[in-house]
């Protein structure tokens, strides 16, 4: 993981995001770019009582200011991070840790799901209930059509990534797809958890058979069935893997649709609406 974009979202979520950037940087000795969606001027029209159709450019003018000063913020967020951290700025020829940062005209999510694809990490924040930012819309462009995985910032700020995943395995293609995309930050691990539970897996091998193999690739790598009991599935991952002290949680994304989750409920929902612990995650 060589390559990471950040999501720079003016946010409650922000520092973490470039905290756990960080941590995945300093681990990887990787490349981190701070990524900021400036929104274009927006179509705004007032329809008078006759019909006629005008912009309102007062409006419009406010829009532009608000937009700006949110770029100038990000910006200088990203630059005292870096001088925080003692972060060189890239530049042809360097190798190693090293950081900048860029800010892109965009209608919409499509800066973050298009330049993703030619990262290797994608951080976002994890949405929150009184927040209109970190965006679900932000994280699901990223999840959906980056085909990259995305590191997901819980609300505090990690003080380590990376130690001790867990693996939320449920048997699905989307949770194998996501285990092969941390293969990077298992093979570094001090030590891997496959986490299955009752109630939470589809046809396919067990978590028991998921660790051998973990084993045969050189992972020190055990495995633990918990019970559901009266907790939702998504519950009982998230507080399965903080009591084995989990500092990273991988979970594939949406193995039931998203329209069935926002209905019923579902382990991926629950995750990104209460995990306090970053999540790699991937469809």
């Amino acid at each position: 993981m060589k390559t990471i974009l950040a999501h720079l979202e003016i946010s409650p979520v922000l520092e973490s995001v470039l905290q756990c950037a960080l941590l995945a940087g300093r681990r990887f000795d990787s490349y981190i770019e701070g990524l900021h969606m400036r929104p274009g001027q927006p179509d705004v029209i007032a329809a008078g009582a006759d019909g006629f159709v005008a912009a309102a450019p007062d409006l419009v003018a406010g829009f532009e200011r608000e937009a700006k000063e949110r770029a100038e913020k990000a910006r200088e967020t990203f630059e005292a991070f870096m001088r925080e951290h003692e972060l060189p700025r890239f530049s042809e020829g360097r190798t190693g840790l090293s950081a900048d940062w860029r800010v892109e005209l965009s209608s919409g999510q499509s800066a973050l799901g298009s330049l993703g694809r030619v990262f290797d990490l994608v951080v976002v924040g994890r949405p929150l209930r009184d927040s209109i930012a970190p965006s679900m819309a932000s994280l699901e462009a990223a999840l959906f059509e980056t085909g990259r995985p995305l590191l997901i910032a819980p609300p505090k700020a990690p003080t380590q990534l990376g130690e001790h995943p867990v693996i939320a395995w449920n048997g699905s293609t989307e949770t194998a797809r996501t285990v092969a995309f941390s293969m990077p930050f298992l093979r570094t691990a001090t030590k891997v958890t496959v986490l299955s539970v009752e109630k939470g897996l589809v046809s396919g091998p067990s978590a028991a058979e998921l660790a051998r193999n973990l084993v045969r690739n050189g992972i020190d790598c055990d495995w633990r069935e918990a019970p559901c009991g009266e907790r939702s599935v998504g519950q009982a991952m998230v507080e399965e893997a903080m009591q084995l002290g989990c500092d990273l949680l991988v979970k594939g994304a949406y193995t039931q649709s998203r329209l069935r989750q926002m209905i019923f409920g579902g382990a991926t929902s629950h995750i990104l609406a209460e995990a306090e612990i970053p999540v790699l995650m991937a469809h």
